[in-house]
């Protein structure tokens, strides 16, 4: 059997915590094999499956917490689990209590994960770009202070997403940055005629950072290039495939 392929940060070191890429898993087809994507609101045997090898390899007897994302700038507080039917629609969660493993799905979008160790405060944030303009990771903070963490404690660590080489974007996409704010144009680099580059990666460590977090750290892997580890939201649609799979980042407070 193929292991989870779990990928650590040295900045979350000491924390249960980890990026998987798309091997251990059971799924097949295009999505084979951790695909922890849903086709409808009822779980399949092989997401029940991959749920939880994905917890053994990184929090074993966690209870895994997930949301119905739909890229957002919420950011919820979990101090339970959530019946899986009625799954908060955000895309951030936070926690302070121990047991608890918060899963953030991506397929191209930015995962962080973040973490006050001191205060035992844990977050986990879906980026993608509509999010991340929208500040879901400064809501991700906030609600970590809330519960007693500072900000300059926090480490954050952003896991695999598209790179800037693979995410081309129109002009008109990058003006919208440029509206909210005229230095991050220094995220975005020339490409075709019409088109530039963007660097969602360094676009969303750049708001963590502004948020006051002390520890940003940037694994700096390209889900679009590397087809064996990752899924790929705009690869399988720049190949025409019906679907696509979607990977978990996970992070726990362990008693």
């Amino acid at each position: 059997m193929t292991p989870v392929d779990v990928i650590l940060s040295e900045a979350l070191d000491g924390v249960a915590h980890g990026f998987l890429g798309r091997r251990g898993g059971v799924s097949t087809g295009a999505m084979a094999s951790l695909d922890m994507g849903r086709r409808d609101q009822s779980p399949t045997p092989a997401l029940i499956e991959n749920q939880r090898r994905a917890i053994a390899a990184v929090a074993p007897g966690s209870t895994l917490v997930t949301l119905y994302q739909v890229h957002s700038a919420e950011a919820v507080i979990v101090t339970a689990p959530f019946d899986d039917a009625a799954r908060p629609r955000a895309d951030a969660l936070v926690t302070d209590r121990p047991g608890l493993l918060l899963g953030i799905l991506t397929a191209d979008c930015v995962p962080v994960l973040l973490a006050d160790k001191a205060a035992g405060v844990i977050g986990a944030a879906h980026a993608g770009w509509k999010g991340a303009l929208g500040g879901v990771t400064d809501a991700t903070v906030d609600a970590m202070v809330t519960l007693g963490a500072q900000r300059e404690r926090i480490v954050a660590a952003i896991g695999p997403c598209i790179a800037r080489a693979s995410y081309e974007v129109d002009d008109h996409f990058a003006a919208r940055f440029a509206v909210d704010d005229p230095a991050t144009e220094r995220f975005f680099s020339p490409g075709r005629p019409g088109h530039q580059q963007f660097d969602l990666e360094a676009y969303v460590a750049h708001r963590i950072a502004h948020a006051g977090v002390g520890t940003v750290e940037m694994l700096g892997l390209d889900t679009y290039a590397d087809p064996a580890r990752f899924f790929s939201y705009r690869r399988a649609t720049h190949l025409g495939e019906p679907d696509y799979g979607r990977q978990i980042s996970l992070i726990g407070l362990v008693d």
